[in-house]
């Protein structure tokens, strides 16, 4: 029996939505859909995260800020608290 995997309908995989141009000063633009979709407001704060191979960057991504930071706190909780109090 071959199993089906789960595709970006049943949220358990990563896919490319859309390609973003970059301009002359660097600058990139994240289409309406995909900001409304991840609830990207102007003013909001994204971590770039980049992957190297080789010594070259070879993956980029973005997680809101708030989100990082919630996910730092979780993975370090008790130790960062101990640290702190000594």
């Amino acid at each position: 029996m071959v199993k089906k995997k789960k595709g970006a309908a049943g949220g358990s995989c990563c896919q490319v939505t859309s390609l973003v141009s970059v301009d002359e000063r660097g600058q990139m633009i994240l289409p309406k859909d995909v900001r409304e979709r991840a609830g990207i407001r102007a003013g909001d704060k994204l971590a770039l995260v980049a992957w190297e191979k080789d010594g070259a960057i070879c993956c980029l991504t973005l997680i809101k800020a708030g989100e990082l930071a919630g996910m730092v706190k979780e993975k370090l909780g008790t130790r960062l608290s101990g640290l702190l109090q000594e």
